[in-house]
């Protein structure tokens, strides 16, 4: 009787061990304190944001982050379509390599000697980079929306540089307009990508 009532509690604490062992978690949990392939693309676009609200990057600058930013951004979509909406443990390596070069880059221009004042022109571009940040946060547009997103704002940021170059650091009243009017392109674009059935 005895070696029965052995045999029952052995197997007993062998079918709790291997219970316990299949519910524990097979992959360690993310580290909270490194930002995601999603968070860390919205503080770049918050980042240029801040540098164009700061008077801290030129619209040309601006420009420059921005394609690259897009670059990142369509680089994590395709990632992403190509399996099946999740990135590999060698593709986020590669991104964050990306991304660490592109935060450097936004440092540098941040910090040159290049500086405008700002006025309503930059605001804007500031507003839409912002409003892409924080798409990208919420979850209501994907990398590659925003990819979307970025390449527009650096072909108008580009246009407005250009303009300004050739107009000794001003816009005339036309081309003022002129931007405006791409901005509000652009503002519909993000609306439209916010408010799709596209979720990350």
């Amino acid at each position: 009787m005895n070696r029965s009532i052995l045999l029952v509690a052995a197997a007993s604490t062998l079918l709790a061990c291997s219970a316990f062992a299949q519910s524990a978690p097979q992959n360690p949990p993310a580290d909270p304190s490194k930002p995601t392939v999603t968070e860390r693309e919205a503080n770049q676009d918050q980042r240029i944001a801040n540098g164009l609200r700061s008077g801290e990057m030129t619209s040309g600058e601006a420009a420059r982050a921005e394609r690259t930013q897009s670059a990142i951004d369509q680089q994590v979509h395709n990632d992403r379509v190509a399996n099946g909406g999740k990135l590999t443990g060698q593709e986020r390596q590669q991104v964050n390599s990306e991304q660490n070069a592109a935060s450097h880059q936004i440092y540098n221009e941040k910090h040159n000697a290049a500086t405008v004042t700002p006025n309503e022109v930059d605001n804007r571009e500031a507003n839409q980079q912002q409003r892409t940040a924080n798409g990208l946060r919420s979850g209501q547009m994907t990398s590659g929306e925003a990819a979307r997103t970025n390449a527009n704002q650096a072909r108008v940021a580009q246009q407005v540089h250009n303009e300004r170059v050739a107009n000794g650091g001003a816009l005339t009243p036309q081309q003022k307009r002129q931007a405006n009017q791409e901005e509000n392109k652009n503002s519909r674009q993000i609306y439209r990508e916010k408010h799709n059935a596209a979720k990350r």
